[in-house]
């Protein structure tokens, strides 16, 4: 894995998006900022910002990772596109197989998720997002949770104290057992419907991929769901919020990082923010409507010992409008032990990774602590 340092919905190079907690500029002392006391997210500190043109300087990110100066506007190649209804299963799953060797994420359409579905998943996260600060709190991940889940802006540690220019909201979707509605936003109050008609759409698309995946590595269709957690698979919601930033050449939405799960798969809004890292350039991911975004995670790179990679990703912000995106990452369960599958491994290709339950893996990945 790229040992890069960071997240984007659930890690860094690490694994999913940012950090939960809170207390982010507890005190910023002179020039523009001496006005910001405790606050406690970046809604609200983009909202003093963009009065004042300006950023804390725990937002910008050193040279080495400012969007102005490392992303690349050259021609580049798309990041593949594959139509996941085309009756050809065999050249779907080639498709699938090749993008996620060479690249570690592709773009599916006609998945058989309703477009007004897609939409209404959307604007409810957007009207949470709306709400007074007060009461988006009321959601916030409790202080000392084992759990990611919750209202927040932090996931781990950041070097040097820097931090990253997005909200966030985690709460698991599926299955039904593993559920904790007390992060679920009572408003609006069509919330939880929608996203419990996501999840159950949803179920297909993850089967169709897992499948294809699998298939693509020359395994019977069940093994990588199989091996990921088979019905005990967790869908992990997140919904990310960057708001507008006033200095977006020199801010980051979410650092380079590879994602935790087996397998994210992610909704974004119009607003372009996306970046993918590949031949060693960071390249602007082209907006879709209506598309999903996959993602191999780190738990499909190690079941398929290397063969399928982890891509390395990043998110911009935008000066004027808000970004927002829904990745949705497939996890194993806690106490399931991953490693690379036995029918790939031989004298040739010893495995590459060590087998550890997905806990202790998630908890050395946040924790920047060697795997």
């Amino acid at each position: 894995m790229m040992k890069f340092e960071d997240d984007v919905g659930y890690g860094r190079f690490v694994g999913y998006e940012d950090d939960v907690g809170y207390g982010w500029i507890s005190s910023v002392i002179g020039g523009f900022f001496s006005d910001i006391m405790a606050v406690e997210s970046v809604q609200a500190v983009a909202s003093i910002c963009n009065l004042k043109d300006s950023i804390p300087s725990e937002f910008i990110r050193p040279e080495i990772e400012q969007p102005a100066i490392t992303t690349y506007h050259g021609i580049v190649p798309e990041i593949p596109t594959i139509d996941i209804s085309d009756p050809n299963v065999e050249k779907v799953v080639g498709l699938m197989a090749k993008a996620s060797r060479e690249w570690g994420i592709f773009q599916i359409v006609n998945h058989g998720i309703p477009d007004d579905v897609i939409s209404r998943l959307q604007a409810v996260g957007r009207q949470f997002f709306e709400l007074p600060q007060e009461e988006k709190e009321a959601y916030a991940k409790p202080p000392g949770s084992q759990s990611i889940e919750g209202y927040g802006s932090k996931l781990q540690k950041e070097v040097e104290g820097k931090k990253s220019w997005v909200d966030h909201l985690f709460h698991k979707i599926w299955p039904p057992s593993s559920i904790n509605y007390r992060f679920w936003p009572k408003i609006p109050p069509s919330y939880r419907e929608v996203n419990e008609e996501y999840a159950k759409y949803m179920g297909k698309v993850v089967d169709k991929l897992f499948q294809g995946l699998s298939i693509g590595l020359g395994l019977e269709g069940h093994r990588l769901k199989e091996a990921s957690g088979g019905e005990e698979v967790e869908y992990m919601m997140k919904i990310n919020y960057y708001p507008p930033c006033p200095r977006p050449d020199l801010a980051l939405g979410v650092v380079a990082h590879t994602d935790l799960s087996a397998i994210t798969i992610l909704v974004p809004n119009e607003v372009p923010g996306l970046q993918v890292f590949k031949d060693d350039r960071w390249i602007d991911a082209k907006y879709i409507p209506n598309a999903l975004i996959i993602h191999i995670g780190d738990q499909i790179e190690i079941l398929s010992n290397g063969k399928y990679k982890a891509v390395l990703h990043r998110t911009t912000v935008d000066k004027e409008r808000t970004r927002m995106s829904w990745p949705v990452f497939l996890e194993p369960p806690s106490e399931l032990v991953v490693g690379p599958i036995a029918d790939l491994l031989d004298e040739e290709n010893p495995p590459k990774y060590k087998a550890k339950k997905f806990k202790d893996y998630s908890f050395c990945k946040l924790n920047k602590i060697p795997q």
